[in-house]
Parts: C-alpha cells; structure tokens; sequence
C-alpha cells in the first residue's frame, strides 16, 4: 500500500477541505461583488436622499404621502418579501424556497424614501436584506442544497452588514451570531468571513467612505471603571430592551387596529412630522450621524437619547423601511454621553462603549457588537467595550429586534443549574 489508512484519511480530509475553500471562495466572491455593489449604490442614494432633505427642510410635511406610497407598493407587489430580516432568518432556519429578486429594489427604494422625506430610521436593515436576496439567487446557479443555501444566506447577510458600515470582523460574526441566541454555526466561518472582507473592500473600490469616530483617551482599567462600566452596561441594556419591546407593540397595535397596511406608514409620518415641528428641530429624523459624531466631542443632553427612541419606535413601527442599527447606535452614543459625568468616565469612551452596547442588547449580538468597538475604535476600548456589551445582552433578556431569531430566552434563568445548561 502507498499510504496507510490513517495518512489516506487524512490525505482525503484535506483534499474535502481544498475543495471547500475553493468552492466557497468563488461563492463568497460573487456574493461580495453583488453585496458589497448594491450597498455602494445604497450608500451613495442614502447621501444624496438626506443631503437633498436637509436643504429643503419643509419636505417633511410630505413624509405621509411618502409613507402611503411605500406601503402601497409593498403591499400590491411586496407580501413575500415585506418581513425583511426575519425572512432571511426563517429561510436559514427553515429553507423552502428562494428569496423573491424584488426584494433588493423595494427595500432599497423604500428605505431612501424613508430618508428623503425623514423618518427615523436605520440603513442595516436594507443592506442585510439587499445582500441576503442578491446571495440567494446563486442558489440554483451553484447548484446548492438545502444546507449550503444556509451558509449561502448567513455569506450575503455578512456581507451586507460589513459594506454598509465599513467593520468586516463584526459584519461576519454578526451573520453567524444573529440566527440563534447563544450558538454560533461554524461551517460557515469561512463563507461568512471571505464574503464580508470581500464585500468592505467592493464599496471601498466604488469609493464609498464610511464615518470615522475618535476615541482620544481610555483611561487604565480600575475597579471603579469596571463598576462605573457594568452599571452603564446595565443602562445600555434596559435602552435595547425598551427600543425592542415598543417597536413590536407599537407595530402589534398598528396592525391590529389599521387593517390597511399603507395607511400605517401615513399615519405614523403624520406623528413625525408634526413632532418634528413642535420639538422644532430635525435632530432626531433619519441616520442621525451629525449627532453621532457630537457624541464623541462634547456633552450633550439625555434628551437625544430620548428623542432618537421615540422618532425611531414611531417610524418603524408603523411601517417604514430601514434598520434599526444606527438609529441604536445614535442611542446608545447619546445615552452613554450623558451617562458619563454620573459615572466620572470620559464622556467619548462611554459614547464608544454605548454606541455598540444598546445594539449588543437590542439585537442578542454581544460578540458582534465588541468586534465592532475595536474596529471602529481601536483596541484600547477592546475591555471596557466587551464588559459592556456582554452586561447590557444579560440585562436585555429575551426582548430582540429580530422576532425570529431563535434561542430567544433569557440567557440565564433562577432556579437553574448554569453548568446544566451549558452542556446542552
């Protein structure tokens, strides 16, 4: 014999794993162009959309036909696709059939209406979905089965999520963190981290340039800074379970008592805009970014925080498309912000620690979410970062953004054996 049974195993382990590396790297490659592309012209269409409504202010008043409109649409062509993100959850959770292609263009279209007319609302939303729906029409190109259109799904979110915030590591944990509280699928580390990468560096190459935050001074690590951390944490994840829970029974009510669908979004732009007039200011309508970056460079009130929550609870409740990740990091930032002098920490290092801390809470990601601190601010924030998104996913309990991500309990519960539930 040439080889021993042994040596030939592991000759033909690495032969399966050769083939799988070259397999999902054209895979991941093509789901990158078409992710990282779409999120490069969302990008630009975002800029020019809030660009365009900053100038002409007064555009507001019309938020409600825009609403009706986008409700309209979805509703005459948009029924399969209008549960966005927990679609693309369900499918890889329970594949039966591809993503409708429609759902790139409705959802890319009502989210830049959203923001040219000023709802509050978000962008991760519209590139999860964008990258999911463009990945999964490779399905029957390539030929996959049922398990490998999983992984295909999990690369596409991945890759939206990296090439609209510019934080590749983050986009790929976030696509395998999200499906399920508490599990992470590691078959597909590879397809999720190659197409994340691959699609940051498309929008970079289109020329889309993403916001940069300063973190100037982490203080050291004390035991007053881990205590003043952790009762942050525990504010950041009150903030993401609020957020969560009122957005879900504000769209509950909605729909329950408007039985019309496009009549919701109306409703709802008629509150913003006549919110936006009273509070006479447009500080809490679309990204928000411009407050974002203020929330690194001086003090400001918890009113923002305030502010931002109801704006956004309000537009995406009744019916408008976005996300609700920057609208969470706004939050967050602002809230930390405000937090800080109570804490006697550096009011740019508690902006840093929320921004992510509220999405770690809202959205069940804490891995995710520390990952993003050290990308967007560097690793000195790495400890204070991971202690307060792992305090604030604790203190958020089961409440999430995503009604069908799975695991959705609380990760600890009285009475129980911890060391039980860890070996299940």
């Amino acid at each position: 014999m040439l080889y021993s049974p042994p040596m030939k195993a592991h000759l033909d382990s690495f032969v399966l794993a050769l083939r799988y590396l070259l397999k999902w790297s054209l895979v991941s490659l093509l789901i990158a162009v078409l992710a990282g592309s779409a999120s490069a012209l969302f990008l630009f269409s975002l800029d020019a959309a809030t660009a365009y409504r900053e100038r002409q202010p007064w555009i507001i008043w019309l938020l409600p036909l825009a609403g009706f409109a986008v409700g309209w649409v979805y509703l005459r062509w948009g029924r399969e696709v209008e549960a966005g993100n927990n679609l693309l959850i369900d499918e890889i959770h329970d594949p039966k059939q591809v993503v409708p292609l429609r759902m790139a263009p409705l959802v890319l279209g009502g989210t830049v209406i959203s923001h040219l007319f000023g709802a509050s609302v978000g962008r991760e939303g519209t590139a999860v979905q964008l990258g999911g729906s463009l990945a999964d029409q490779l399905t029957n190109v390539a030929k996959l089965g049922p398990g490998e259109r999983r992984i295909l799904l999990m690369a596409g979110i991945s890759a939206g999520f990296a090439s609209v915030f510019g934080t590749p590591l983050a986009g790929a944990i976030f696509g395998l963190e999200v499906l399920v509280i508490g599990r992470m699928r590691y078959d597909a580390i590879f397809p999720c981290m190659a197409a994340a990468i691959l699609a940051d560096q498309v929008g970079l190459a289109w020329g889309v340039h993403h916001t940069h935050y300063a973190v100037a001074a982490v203080p050291p690590i004390t035991a007053w800074s881990i205590a003043a951390i952790v009762a942050a944490g525990v504010a950041f994840g009150l903030a993401g379970m609020v957020f969560a829970r009122a957005t879900h029974a504000l769209s509950g009510f909605m729909k329950r008592h408007v039985a019309y669908a496009p009549l919701r979004p109306l409703i709802g732009g008629a509150v913003v805009a006549v919110a936006v007039w009273a509070v006479g200011t447009q500080r809490y309508v679309g990204l928000g970014i411009p407050v974002i970056v203020e929330a690194f460079a001086h003090p400001l009130p918890i009113w923002d925080a305030l502010g931002k929550l109801a704006f956004t609870v309000a537009s995406l409740g009744t019916g408008f498309k976005g996300g609700e990740v920057t609208p969470l990091f706004y939050i967050g930032a602002t809230l930390g912000n405000a937090l800080a002098p109570l804490l006697e920490l550096p009011f740019p290092l508690l902006a840093g620690v929320g921004f992510v801390a509220v999405f770690a809470g809202a959205a069940n990601t804490p891995l995710a979410s520390t990952v993003m601190a050290l990308e967007l601010f560097g690793p000195a924030i790495g400890p204070y970062a991971a202690l307060g998104c792992v305090v604030a996913y604790l203190c958020s309990g089961h409440a999430g953004i995503y009604k069908a991500q799975r695991g959705a309990k609380p990760p600890f519960s009285a009475g129980r054996d911890p060391r039980r539930d860890a070996d299940r």
